[in-house]
């Protein structure tokens, strides 16, 4: 099993400051990574990654940014937001699966892995009800990026999100998924992915990346991108335009470099799915079919080191050098004719 060790105190860093050069990291005890349905199967696991409290971890990401650490200097509310009963929701939000998840584990996600290849009719009302998931979720992303700016906290931009979502007569997917306690990911700086939404105000310099999935009629629509927060210095704004080309040939000859631990997914009825999507090259079998759809969500890094962490609350993942991270999703339908983009959006709103 991939597992990392989480560093618990810096020595040398004070939180929320910018960090240049080298910082030295000390280890309180180690704690193995929990494998997620999107995360790269055991194939493909780089192995155990060991660090030795005595060596400096080299920060490669020399711009002018505030590292998020896992302290608990900003809170996050437990209250769980609530949608409305007549909204209709997926199979793991059902009271009765909520209860389940909290008891025993047991987690529904809605098929069993042997009878479910995700795979939707073409030109039947299955697609037009992807396609209105998958659009309803560009105009929420769309939304929410009008809500970034300093001073505002990722929990007012969840729940700005989050009503936004219920007006529309849909669910939002992150809510309760293996206990997720949120309505979107918030996922700011060094943090990859599954940012949890909390007090921390944005500030200046910061880059964040927001996701967001919903579930309409009986689909869900996912998608994210990365926003910049007032003055973001060259290697920020080259970071998040990197990851916006989302192209190995975007990438290469450039001073980034993707984390293979996070995969796309296939999608629709169900939130997570085969295919899983790796963003490298890889060897994986299989040809995708008219009726696939699937997300590509290449999330990448700042400088040479892919690995990474995750915090004490067992979702926010950070790089493991404190550089930062940017990400950008698509959901991708394979028809007959080809392949279309269900969620793009040509505004380039807070890009």
């Amino acid at each position: 099993m991939y597992s990392l060790f989480r560093p618990l105190l810096l020595s040398g860093l004070r939180p929320g400051l910018a960090a240049r050069g080298h910082a030295p990291l000390r280890l309180n005890r180690p704690r193995p990574l929990h494998a997620s349905p999107i995360q790269r199967s055991s194939n493909h696991d780089p192995g155990e990654v060991s660090v030795d409290e005595e060596e400096p971890i080299r920060l490669e990401d020399e711009g002018e940014y505030e590292i998020i650490l896992p302290l608990d200097e900003f809170s996050t509310a437990k209250a769980i937001r609530t949608v409305p009963t007549r909204i209709q929701r997926p199979p793991y939000a059902l009271a009765e699966n909520v209860r389940r998840f909290k008891e025993t584990g047991e987690f529904e996600q809605g098929y069993r892995w042997s009878e479910y290849d995700g795979r939707i009719m073409v030109g039947t009302v299955e697609e037009r009800k992807l396609r209105r998931a998958a659009d309803l979720a560009r105009r929420v992303l769309r939304y929410a990026g009008g809500l970034v700016q300093e001073g505002v906290t990722t929990d007012a931009i969840d729940a700005a999100i989050h009503k936004f979502i219920v007006s529309n007569n849909a669910y939002p997917s992150p809510l309760l998924y293996k206990g997720y306690p949120k309505s979107c990911c918030t996922s700011v700086n060094n943090i990859l992915v599954h940012g949890i939404p909390d007090d921390r105000p944005l500030r200046n310099t910061d880059i964040i990346n927001i996701d967001v999935t919903v579930y309409l009629d009986g689909f869900h629509g996912d998608t994210s991108k990365t926003f910049l927060v007032g003055d973001v210095d060259r290697i920020g704004r080259d970071l998040v335009q990197t990851t916006e080309e989302a192209l190995e040939a975007g990438i290469r000859g450039k001073d980034f470099v993707v984390c293979p631990a996070f995969t796309g997914h296939g999608i629709g009825a169900v939130f997570h799915s085969p295919p899983w999507i790796f963003h490298d090259v890889n060897e994986e079998p299989g040809v995708m079919m008219p009726g696939d759809c699937f997300t590509i969500e290449p999330c990448i890094v700042k400088g040479s080191n892919p690995d990474y962490f995750v915090f004490p609350d067992d979702w926010t993942a950070s790089s493991a050098n404190w550089a930062r991270s940017a990400q950008a999703e698509h959901m991708i339908l394979i028809t007959y004719d080809g392949a279309d983009v269900l969620t793009r959006d040509d505004s380039h709103l807070g890009s």
